[in-house]
């Protein structure tokens, strides 16, 4: 076991409406991850993958609120801690984020390098112009950027150049945790290889010393992730490695997920392509018992009335389902035959 350097705890948070329902986004989640492993987070849009990003750096900007749980960062709990300390000693040096539209996230108006002077100064005010430029020149090499690159406007920069710099400018001050949001989503397939080897190699190298990827397809997370957690409905309802969850998924939702996405893993592009029907339930009045249930073809009556616990298997396999693995697995079989 690696040291932890990130630690949550039965995380709840929450989004306020107008008509002041609590509409519960992250919903008693808890993770760990360990130093240099990284871990993917997976599930549909509207699961709360981005919202428990946001919770994890202490981002809480209303209609999004805290209510309750802990988030550890390197031994150091955030909870409850000033945003304004937050931002200064948390964000960007303790952890990071690469936002979901990345591509979109620098100003026009904007040359590269003032985004980076404007990093480094908001945690280390006294450094001068000739020492960020130096580090940023170190680390947009890197990742394959010229430092011609820092005096350019983003509308001057390729799709893929516009990723590799947030990237750069996110991880310039070298975070122990680095959050990417579908960092890949709005590249073409060999800019998505291209910007996973990187941040593959920045965790290789030591720049970042953990690191969260989140997205819906789960056959991306095996090629960059150690882990892969699956949301639900703002629940985890799985936890395994990464070949574990790709090759031999779970959870009746974690199965189907797979099962709807095409994998050009060996082994598994030849299973027939199927859908989850159905949607995701209202989390302003989320049902009894398991949230999937309406969807599930495995459904039983206990599902829709009884709390389903989070089981754990050997070597760190959770799931949260009323059914045990071994009959999970025969009704798996059974299909099969």
């Amino acid at each position: 076991m690696g040291k932890t350097i990130l630690e949550v705890r039965d995380l709840c948070t929450k989004y306020i409406t107008r008509s002041h329902e609590d509409v519960y986004a992250v919903d008693h989640v808890s993770l760990s991850l360990e130093e240099g492993k990284s871990l993917g987070i997976a599930g549909e849009s509207g699961c709360g993958k981005s919202t428990l990003a946001l919770s994890l750096m202490g981002y809480y900007f209303p209609p999004l609120h805290y209510s309750s749980g802990e988030i550890i960062i390197d031994g150091r709990s955030i909870t409850g801690m000033d945003p304004d300390t937050v931002r200064k000693t948390i964000l960007g040096t303790e952890i990071a984020y690469i936002p979901q539209a990345a591509m979109n996230a620098l100003n026009p108006t904007q040359r590269v390098i003032r985004f980076v002077e404007d990093v480094v100064r908001a945690h280390r005010p006294g450094t001068g112009k000739k020492e960020i430029y130096d580090m940023a020149c170190a680390r947009f090499a890197e990742l394959g950027l010229p430092p011609e690159v820092l005096e350019k406007h983003s509308v001057e920069l390729s799709g893929g150049m516009k990723q590799r710099t947030v990237i750069a400018i996110s991880t310039i001050l070298s975070p122990k945790v680095l959050i990417a949001d579908e960092p890949s989503s709005a590249l073409d397939v060999t800019s998505q290889k291209m910007v996973i080897k990187m941040l593959r190699s920045l965790m290789e190298k030591g720049y970042i010393k953990g690191m969260i990827f989140i997205t819906h397809e789960l056959p991306l997370l095996y090629n960059v992730t150690d882990d892969i957690m699956v949301m639900y409905a703002g629940q985890i309802v799985e936890r395994n490695s990464a070949r574990g969850m790709v090759f031999s998924p779970l959870h009746p939702y974690s199965k189907g997920l797979m099962g709807s996405i095409i994998v050009p893993e060996e082994g598994v592009r030849e299973q027939k392509l199927t859908s989850i029907p159905g949607t995701p339930p209202n989390l302003k009045h989320p049902p009894r018992g398991c949230r999937f249930a309406e969807r599930c073809a495995y459904v039983v009556p206990s599902c829709r009335h009884n709390e389903i616990p989070m089981l754990e298997l050997e070597g760190g396999h959770t799931y949260r389902c009323g059914h045990s693995a071994q009959h999970l697995r025969e009704m798996y079989q059974d299909e099969q035959k």
